[in-house]
């Protein structure tokens, strides 16, 4: 395995720049977590990584040495795409081995089998070895398709959005699987995806992109309760943050066109900011200090988001379990002041 570094990557496409100024760098057996929306060179970032796509500036390192110019089949790398890209008319043991069998490689019949029988159990896919990969449904194959790169044991396994395509129920089985794998192989991995969740769950550390521009680095625990800005910060986080214009006045914080007023904190404020609220840092109780009328109720099960009108604003909050509040119900909350996020008018995060 290795240390990939991308130092001052650009990528521009006749009028459309992909990527802009990007630098990371992923170390030894780290799983690396790129999140974003669609449009904002993940794909890209990985095509480059691999040499399918000539960045247009910086360099690329592989343990130092520059992949710049490098050819793909010379990169040693493996990669796992949203679709498939199996052989339809061969056995899932033989699109398993088929990376082995490679000219570049020809592996031995003897060492190519206990790899992929490794591999088929891993991925809990033994049964399937002599089916072909036509015959499998959306999940057999993903997990083949992951199967034919870790058979290998390249510097670095690029993922692109790999359980985008399944439903609900297999991606959070295949998240504990890939990140199980990962971590007992120690591979170097760069997982590319939309899904914060899967984000969180599964990354050493997350690289935020927006637009070709590399946002935030950090752990998932940094992108969470720091994030940098407030894109990053309604990027991560289910339900979504609480996020409203706010000004300073005399020692209170009062929340724009709403009843909330709390005191400011200690350190420099603008006249004017924005305040980020988690929705489980806003806490209903009898004795609080704030008070709403409950407006939406969503169970879910495990817990429950309550949506809070305070004025012209409204406040969404988590309580656990099912709850007995129902619409029109007047409440009292308060929030865990401790926890609040401060942004510039340009959404940048406010150190105080």
């Amino acid at each position: 395995m290795s240390q990939i570094a991308l130092h001052h990557i650009s990528k521009h496409f006749k009028d459309i720049t992909a990527l802009d100024d990007v630098s990371f760098t992923i170390q030894n057996g780290e799983f690396f977590v790129l999140l974003g929306p669609t449009g904002a060179g993940k794909t890209t970032t990985l095509r480059v990584i691999a040499g399918l796509e000539r960045q247009s500036e910086g360099d690329i390192l592989f343990d130092g040495q520059s992949m710049n110019g490098v050819p793909p089949a010379e990169r040693d790398i493996a990669f796992v795409f949203q679709q498939y890209s199996l052989y339809p008319t061969m056995s899932v043991y033989d699109n398993l081995a088929f990376p082995l069998r490679s000219p570049m490689r020809r592996t031995p019949e003897i060492e190519i089998k206990p790899r992929v029988e490794k591999a088929a159990e891993l991925l809990r896919i033994q049964h399937l070895l002599e089916r072909k990969t036509a015959r499998l449904s959306g999940g057999e194959m993903q997990r083949v398709s992951i199967g034919r790169a870790i058979v290998r044991n390249p510097r670095i396994f690029l993922m692109d959005e790999p359980l985008s395509n399944l439903d609900a129920k297999l991606r959070e089985s295949l998240r504990v699987e890939l990140k199980h794998i990962q971590k007992t192989q120690t591979s170097t991995t760069l997982f590319v995806t939309h899904d914060q969740i899967e984000a969180l769950t599964m990354a050493d550390r997350i690289g935020v992109l927006r637009e070709g521009k590399l946002i935030q680095v950090g752990t998932p625990t940094d992108i969470y309760d720091r994030p940098a800005t407030t894109f990053v910060a309604q990027l991560v986080g289910t339900p979504r943050i609480n996020l409203h214009k706010a000004f300073r006045e005399n020692g209170t914080l009062h929340v724009q066109e709403s009843t909330v007023q709390l005191p400011a904190p200690s350190g420099s404020l603008p006249a004017e900011f924005m305040l980020g609220i988690r929705p489980e840092d806003v806490l209903i109780a009898p004795d609080g200090a704030l008070s709403g009328e409950v407006v939406l109720v969503e169970p879910l099960g495990v817990e429950t988001v309550i949506h809070l009108r305070a004025g012209a604003q409204t406040f969404i909050c988590v309580v656990s379990g099912i709850s007995h509040y129902r619409l029109g119900d007047q409440v009292r909350f308060d929030v865990i002041r401790e926890r609040l996020h401060y942004f510039d008018s340009n959404g940048q995060r406010l150190a105080l």
